[in-house]
């Protein structure tokens, strides 16, 4: 089963990574704010739509951000 924690953790630490901010990252990919900070803490699953537009927002294909939640959860 996906977990919503990992999934968030993947977004959030490649926002970080980017050095870009929460509202910054929201903007671009035309979310709330605070849906994305409920996304990145596993409180919030993104829909399909979601995960392309904050993968896009930073500037990651959706399939390395996916194969990244894939060994995080292998690995847990």
């Amino acid at each position: 089963m996906l977990d919503p924690v990992v999934v968030g953790c993947v977004i959030r630490d490649a926002r970080i990574h980017k050095g870009l901010s929460q509202e910054v990252v929201s903007g671009l990919a035309d979310i709330g704010r605070t849906h994305l900070s409920a996304i990145e803490r596993g409180i919030r699953k993104p829909t399909l739509e979601t995960f392309f537009r904050l993968s896009e927002a930073l500037g990651r294909k959706p399939s390395d951000l996916i194969k990244e939640i894939e060994a995080r959860c292998i690995n847990d």
